[in-house]
């Protein structure tokens, strides 16, 4: 169907437009950040504000620095832990047996064996 609409399929604000219409835009710089995997990534600050000394990576999601020399080292992340790993380190063996005694005396007691 040819004819019909001619705005259709575009957007509010669409079109040549230039700083005039749309006002001045605020002074910027670019800041380099690198990973520790190299990669780097060129961040657009408004000119009157403080950089960051860190900055996530967009590629690999590790913090990344200013110094191409020197990133910030990965984080080091604890491995996952289960219920019964928390409690042994809180319990001794001795300890646990213990327990373990008490609670089966008590059912014990309770089916009346």
């Amino acid at each position: 169907m040819a004819g019909g609409n001619a705005i259709r399929g575009s957007r509010v604000g669409a079109g040549p437009m230039g700083e005039a219409e749309r006002g001045e835009a605020a002074p910027r710089h670019r800041v380099g950040f690198w990973c520790a995997n190299g990669h780097e990534s060129r961040i657009a600050f408004a000119a009157d504000i403080e950089v960051p000394e860190t900055w996530d990576c967009p590629r690999c999601g590790l913090p990344a620095g200013t110094d191409q020399q020197s990133p910030p080292p990965a984080p080091r992340t604890e491995p996952y832990k289960t219920h019964l790993a928390y409690v042994r380190e809180r319990r001794t063996d001795e300890d646990g047996d213990a327990l373990l005694e008490e609670a089966l005396t008590r059912l014990r007691a309770r089916r009346g064996a």
